[in-house]
Order: C-alpha cells, then structure tokens, then sequence
C-alpha cells in the first residue's frame, strides 16, 4: 500500500501552555493534530526542539506518515510560536526547523500572528491588531501596506501584565492582604482557599513555599477572579477592569503607532482568558474600546491559533478560499462536539436555523458554558452576526451582536441590549480563537 499523500501544511502554534501541531492537506482538509507541553523559547533551543519534535512526530503518526529521519512531514511549514518574541529569536527557530529537513519550506512568526490571521477570513491582505492573552499576554498590529507594530513582551520589566500568570497573582496579593488585614475584605480569599484545598491563605502561602502546592495550580486562580467579580466583588472587579485596560491599551496603542486608531479596524481577541467569554471581562473589553477605539470591530476568535498558524500555510501555497472555509469548518465542528461531551446530561442544544446552534440555559460542571466551551463558542445578543466593511464576518460582544456593529455602537446600546445568548457559528466567515 502506497504512503498517503505529503500534508501541504505542517501548522505549529507553540505557547506557553501547551503546543499544539495540525498537518492540513492542501485542500483545507484536517488530517491529523497533536498537542504537547509549553515551548520554553530559544533560550533553551534543544528543549524547544524536543517538545516541537514530539508533537510533530504524533501528528504525523496519526496522518499514517511516520516520521523519519530527514524525512520530510509535509510542503510547507508554519510555526507561530510563544516566546520567540526578537527577530534573532525567530530567525534562529528559522534555521533550527529546516535543519530538521520536515518541510520543504519554512516560515516562522510570534503566536499572535497566528490569532490574528484566525481571526480575520477571506483573501487578503490580513490586516488589523490582535491580542492574545492566555498564560502571558501579547498583541501585534499590521496596517494594509504590512507595516507592523509589536511588544518585546518579556515581564514587568518591558511594561507588561496581565494574562493567567500575572492575574493569578495578583488574586493571590489581595487574598492574602485581606486575611492579614492590610487589605479589604475580598471573596478572593476565601475562593483561594477552596480551589487549593486550603484552610487559610496562611496554608496556602507555605504551601508555595515548601512546594506541596504547585505553582501551575496557583497561576490557575483566574477562575476565581471571574466568578468573584461576576458576583459583584469589588477587589476582584477591578483586577478584571484592570486586564480589560491592558489588553485595549495594548491594541490600540499599537494601532496608534501605525496611524489606524481612528479607522475601522478589525481586533482579534485570542488566548484561553478571552475565549472563556467570561460576561465581566467582555463587558469592560467592549467599554474600554467604544471609548479609546470606536471604530474598531471587536472579535473574539472561534477556531484555536493553531487553525490560525495553518490558515498562514495555506496562504503561502496559494490555497483557493474553499480551504480556508474546510479548515475553519472541521475546527468548529470539533469545538460543537467538545462542547456536547461538556455539556453532557445537564445542558440542551437546540438546532433554531440551517446555520445556528444555539445553546440554551446551561451550566456545565458548575462553569459557565462559555468557560467550559472556550474557544468554540461566541456570545451574541440574539441576531445572528453580519458582516463588516473588511469583508470579515463579525462576532459581537455581547452589546455588539447587532449586525454591523463596532465597538463605538455598544455606547448607545448597552442599555436596551437583549439578553445574551451562546452560539457557534458555522457558516459566517468570522474566525479563529
């Protein structure tokens, strides 16, 4: 029996977190993923490699293509990768990749390319501002002429904050303020509390000190913070309007430095705080663009970076629209039949239209749908999405949902906003997660 036909894309989206390999034929169709740990960076390149190495080697395994030594996995390779954040860093995963011989070609990117190519469809050129806020947080602008703007993105040190990390501990500060007293009471200490299986902040803080409490659960507070602020707490609401202004003052600082800050333009959202959708955080998002950025379309992408990654493949082989829209398919339907395994026995999908999903009063496990769901699922009020000026299909943020609407538009509506409800939308062009 002959080997199966060479993949035309090998898509890597390495981040902090996890990695993620697709090997997508040249048509759009998804032939085989893997998922791996967090990429360390080209600081510790050998380490990269390995956890790049491993993923690769399941994804092709599962396409039937074992891999071999300098044998090639598919055409073309597209790695949008976390903590390659200089030009040397880039140009060194560059070298390293096609040393491997798994590609004909290779290109390699930041991973908020990759949310900002999921998050806008159709020919392009691609352009607009993404931030991708998950583990750590990031944004790149590009203007129409490839022009782009971007953070070094390394800490505290070059101005940044925010993502799960930064947010985790600054639940952990005011949890533990408000139980020794230099700080208000907050719903955050006794959430702590319960997520780490602790009797008292004073537990927990030994806790991550002597190691009997791992640090990858106590950066996994953000849960709290959201189910805090959702309940009206104050400490936690405003640590919540606080990762709202970073990620808006990250955009739209950026799409200043390319003069599009008073154009309409799209922003793509990406990274697991975003795509949980969670109704506070959203809210403030909307707020805070309608005000610094008016004309900006906002959207939350609905296909994971590594779908955006592979949509950059197929761009650079000159791939028809109809991959595109294969692609972006077998990733929503992958996230519908997540989101049913979810949802199990407590929640009910219900089928309104030939294009719409729409799931009705849910909790899942005790988490909102759109936590549980993640990066599938969109929040709209309840008209389906339109179409922007790009030519893009929109996702609205909760007031935004109205055909059309820009983050300017939510200003006048907030107020009469119907109730929100979860859809996944298959059909319309708006993207990736």
């Amino acid at each position: 029996m002959s080997a199966p036909a060479l993949p035309a894309v090998l898509a890597i989206d390495g981040g902090n977190s996890k990695t993620d390999v697709a090997l997508v034929a040249a048509d759009g169709t998804l032939l085989a993923s893997a998922r791996g740990p967090g990429v360390p960076g080209m600081l510790a390149p050998a380490d990269t490699l390995r956890v790049l190495g491993s993923a690769i080697g399941e994804a092709a395994a599962a396409a039937g293509r074992p891999p071999r030594a300098g044998g090639r996995i598919a055409a073309h390779l597209s790695a949008c990768v976390a903590n390659a954040d200089l030009p040397e860093e880039e140009r060194e995963l560059d070298r390293t990749l096609r040393a491997e011989g798994w590609s004909d070609s290779v290109h390699v990117a930041n991973d908020t390319f990759a949310v900002l190519r999921a998050g806008l469809d159709g020919p392009g050129p691609h352009w607009g501002a993404a931030v991708t806020c998950g583990a750590g947080i990031n944004c790149v602008a590009v203007a129409p002429d490839g022009r782009t703007a971007r953070y070094l993105a390394l800490g505290e040190y070059t101005g940044d904050w925010g993502g799960g990390h930064g947010l985790s501990r600054q639940v952990l500060y005011w949890a533990s303020r408000a139980e020794d007293g230099r700080g208000p009471a907050t719903a955050l200490r006794e959430g702590v509390c319960a997520h780490l299986g602790a009797a008292s902040m004073y537990d927990v803080a030994v806790g991550l000190h002597t190691g009997t409490i791992g640090w990858d659960r106590a950066l996994g507070l953000t849960s709290v913070a959201f189910q805090a602020a959702g309940a009206g707490d104050e400490v936690a609401l405003n640590l919540v309007r606080q990762l709202a202004g970073e990620v808006c003052v990250m955009a739209v600082a950026a799409l200043r430095r390319l003069a599009l800050d008073d154009q309409p333009v799209p922003v793509a959202l990406g990274g697991g705080l975003m795509t949980a959708r969670d109704p506070v955080l959203t809210a403030e998002i909307t707020r805070r663009f309608a005000d610094a950025a008016p004309k900006a379309t906002i959207r939350i992408v609905d296909v994971p970076p590594v779908a955006g990654a592979a949509l950059l493949g197929l761009d650079h082989i000159g791939a028809p629209p109809a991959a595109e829209a294969r692609l972006r398919a077998a990733y929503r339907a992958a996230g519908l039949l997540a989101a049913r395994r979810d949802i199990g026995r407590v929640g009910e999908l219900a089928s309104v239209a030939d294009d719409a999903v729409v799931v009705v009063g849910v909790q899942a496990g005790g988490r909102d749908l759109a936590a549980a769901v993640g990066r599938e699922e969109g929040i709209y009020a309840q008209q389906p999405p339109g179409r922007d000026d790009h030519g893009h299909g929109e996702l609205g943020l909760l007031a935004c949902g109205e055909a059309g609407a820009t983050a300017g538009d939510a200003r006048g509506r907030r107020q009469r906003a119907r109730p929100a409800v979860r859809r996944s939308d298959r059909d319309h062009g708006q993207a990736g997660r």
